[in-house]
C-alpha cells in the first residue's frame, strides 16, 4: 500500500491529474471536496480517478472534463487494519485495480494490483 494519499480537488483539471499522476509515479489520484449538507453545515466527499479513467477521456477527446466529472471508478474501501487478502477479495468481487485505505472515514492510502502482486512475489498467501 502507498501510505499517503495524493489528491486533487473536483474542479481540477485532466492535464494536472495527468501530470500528478505522472510525476507522482501513481495511478490513481483521490478527489476530494467540501459539499454543502441542507439546513446547514458540510460534508467532505471524495471519488478515485484512474490511469484508466484518464485514458478513457483521452479517447472520449474529452480534455475540458474536471475531477468531478472524471471520477468514474468505483469507490470501494478497505480499512488500513485489514489483511491484503481481503484487499485482494474486495478488488476481485468489485473487479477494481484500487482500493481507497481508510482509518475511520478518512482516506489514508490506496492499495493496488501491483501491491497485491508483489505480496504475492513475497510468498504470502
Amino acid at each position: 500500500m502507498r501510505l499517503g494519499v495524493i489528491s486533487c480537488g473536483p474542479e481540477t483539471d485532466l492535464i494536472t491529474i495527468a501530470r500528478t499522476m505522472a510525476s507522482n509515479r501513481v495511478h490513481s489520484v483521490v478527489v476530494s471536496g467540501i459539499e454543502p449538507l441542507p439546513g446547514g453545515g458540510e460534508h467532505v466527499t471524495w471519488g478515485l480517478i484512474t490511469a484508466l479513467d484518464l485514458v478513457q477521456a483521452a479517447l472520449a477527446d474529452d480534455r475540458d472534463l474536471d475531477a468531478g466529472a472524471l471520477a468514474g471508478t468505483e469507490i470501494v474501501t478497505v480499512d488500513a487494519t485489514d489483511t491484503l487478502q481481503r484487499a485482494a477479495q474486495l478488488m476481485a468481487e468489485h473487479q477494481l485495480s484500487h482500493l481507497v485505505v481508510t482509518a475511520g472515514t478518512a482516506p489514508v492510502g490506496v492499495v493496488s494490483t501491483l501491491d497485491i502482486a508483489a505480496w504475492l512475489a513475497r510468498g504470502s498467501t
